[in-house]
């Protein structure tokens, strides 16, 4: 398995894949949506953390938003 060696944030994210940010911190927020080590938290000050995700995170994600949206009832039942 290749190391980790750069993530991007959740703002970086959400502007690659064209999604609203809150939804992406709404999934990022369960740990237990994405792998384990694909999301990673980082600090930015002494009491402040930002998600950000790895490269495999990223394109899990994509997948997970492309499968809920193949029907409405598919993305009403993902936001739910």
């Amino acid at each position: 398995m290749a190391k980790t060696t750069s993530v991007c944030m959740l703002s970086h994210v959400a502007n690659l894949l064209g999604e609203d940010l809150d939804l992406l911190e709404a999934i990022v927020s369960n740990d237990d949506n994405l792998t384990y080590g694909n999301i990673v938290s980082v600090q930015v000050d002494q009491e402040t953390y930002q998600s950000a995700l790895t490269d495999d995170g990223i394109g899990e994600l994509r997948d997970m938003l492309r499968a809920a949206r193949i029907s409405t009832e598919e993305w009403q039942s993902f936001l739910e």
